[in-house]
């Protein structure tokens, strides 16, 4: 298996529950799974721990992050302030092409959503939810015209996600989002910077409560 597959794998579980917070990430473990060099995996932890999935400690190894209700809250602000942002300058820039792409990622989106809010079992629909979310969020901003915007949003993303995987799986919230992604694609596409702004803050809202 190729570095980037490794990496994408690995990526992928630490955002939707392959591994628990705080749980060690034993390369030897993972060396032998995808039958590689040990520097192999080294290089693709060192990866993840520049996106904040994984933490590296001298002596200690490489480890998920605890999960942190102090570190989610500043994690939901900054991504409030970027995925707004992005939002608006997209709609600025974007176009019809823009337009387009945003409609048929909210498409995917919402026929999932629908689908888990009247599902007897979600298990099914994991994976298939957390690609699509993605898609929709990245794709809102994905014509504002900054790269150095879109990367450090797709980190805080992973972050983001990491610290709320294993609540999310219950998708207990999974009606207010069908509303809430809606909401989002009508301002965004009635060209209305101002409510788009605050219908991004409106969806993560629920993610910024006090710490004590």
């Amino acid at each position: 298996m190729q570095n980037k597959d490794i990496f994408e794998t690995l990526r992928h579980r630490l955002m939707t529950c392959g591994f628990e917070h705080g749980q060690k990430m034993r390369a030897e473990h993972l060396r032998q799974e995808f039958y590689c060099s040990a520097s192999t995996i080294r290089e693709v932890l060192f990866r993840l721990s520049t996106l904040g999935l994984v933490e590296f400690r001298e002596q200690r190894g490489f480890r998920v992050p605890e999960k942190s209700r102090a570190v989610l809250n500043q994690l939901t602000h900054l991504r409030v302030l970027l995925e707004a942002e992005g939002t608006v300058l997209s709609i600025r820039f974007g176009g019809v092409a823009w337009e387009a792409r945003l409609t048929a990622a909210h498409h995917q989106l919402s026929h999932l959503e629908t689908r888990l809010q009247s599902a007897d079992e979600t298990a099914p629909f994991v994976d298939l939810w957390f690609d699509a979310e993605r898609h929709f969020h990245e794709t809102l901003i994905s014509a504002c015209q900054s790269d150095t915007l879109r990367e450090t949003h797709h980190q805080l993303y992973c972050r983001f996600r990491q610290q709320l995987m294993v609540e999310d799986r219950a998708f207990d919230f999974i009606s207010d989002n069908i509303q809430h992604h809606q909401e989002i694609l009508d301002a965004a596409m009635a060209g209305d910077e101002a409510l788009t702004r605050q219908k991004v803050h409106d969806h993560l809202a629920r993610h910024m409560t006090p710490t004590v």
